[in-house]
């Protein structure tokens, strides 16, 4: 049985399929051990968590906790499957966050805001069973799922009234997929949803030095979160002294980093990022697509995949 990961990933043998956990799993099914980070709503949210393959559990090992898009209205934590599984044969101990979604809620995404504090909250107060460093752990994610893991970083209240508050849900990086951190009439997305509480809800609007560096994806094509949003973002960080890097793909719509080749260039770009942090060693393993030959993806309308 084999990992049924892209062929850039695994057929050209650099991703072993071997990481604890990620074994004999298509993209379609939830990878690694499955752990209740809470109980609402009459119902169990889950996190997913891989291991690399020499896990132990007196390790101080950095984390990486992903949260998937959808628009907060939909998706599923194997989103970023092939990201974890590589990741944790890096070294990192990745965690895919289940959450609860609004799709029949009408207003902000409240719910989801508080499931991602939660869940950050869960994994740090289990770090030292988890093999995991609480000083080094990061949160990323796509399009609502960045925008989750920046606001559990970036933006005080909405919490759950459940959680011990004493314990941060801040992220100590953030590796942000074309995320939806601006949800102001500015030129933001979700602001149907938020109105004039943007401020409350938008990690863009709540920049101070404290907030962790980040990198953030996004093509040129995306027409939920334009390039002037992420540069004014990206100023706004650097003005609060904080580093915050991007990366520009030319004619590349929302969700590119969903397909290849684009997984495999974002994802080396993401472990450059981590490595520079001290977090992984070495080079990235994966080999660079070849871009020659890929043409742009067309214009996806608003409500294309997160």
């Amino acid at each position: 049985m084999k990992l049924l990961l892209p062929l850039t990933l695994v057929g050209l043998g650099l991703l072993s399929p071997s990481a604890r956990g990620a074994d004999a799993k298509p993209k379609s099914e939830f990878l690694g051990e499955t752990r209740v980070y809470k109980k609402v709503d009459g119902r169990d949210l889950r996190l997913f968590i891989v291991k690399p393959d020499d896990w132990k559990a007196t390790d101080q090992r950095p984390a990486l906790v992903l949260f998937h898009g959808g628009g907060w209205t939909g998706g599923t934590p194997t989103q970023f499957n092939d990201q974890a599984a590589y990741l944790a044969k890096r070294g990192l101990v990745c965690v895919q966050v289940e959450y609860r979604l609004v799709k029949d809620i009408p207003g902000p995404p409240t719910n989801c805001v508080r499931d991602a504090k939660s869940a950050m909250r869960w994994v740090r107060s289990h770090a030292a069973e988890l093999g995991v460093d609480p000083k080094r752990i990061g949160a990323g994610g796509g399009s609502a799922g960045g925008h989750l893991a920046a606001f559990a970083a970036m933006v005080e209240g909405n919490d759950d009234p459940a959680d011990d508050l004493k314990v941060s849900p801040k992220a100590a990086a953030l590796v942000l997929f074309n995320p939806v951190f601006d949800n102001g009439p500015d030129g933001g997305w979700g602001t149907a949803r938020v109105g004039n509480r943007f401020k409350e809800f938008s990690p863009a609007h709540n920049i101070t030095a404290d907030d962790p560096p980040a990198i953030v994806f996004l093509g040129r094509n995306d027409p939920l979160n334009g390039v002037p949003v992420v540069e004014r973002f990206q100023a706004n960080m650097k003005q609060a002294g904080v580093r915050c890097e991007t990366r520009f793909y030319d004619g590349q719509a929302h969700g590119f980093f969903n397909s290849e080749p684009w997984k495999t260039v974002t994802l080396i770009e993401a472990d450059k990022f981590l490595t520079s942090l001290g977090w992984l060693k070495g080079p990235a393993t994966l080999k660079e697509p070849d871009l020659s030959n890929v043409p742009a993806a067309p214009a996806k309308k608003a409500k294309a995949k997160q």
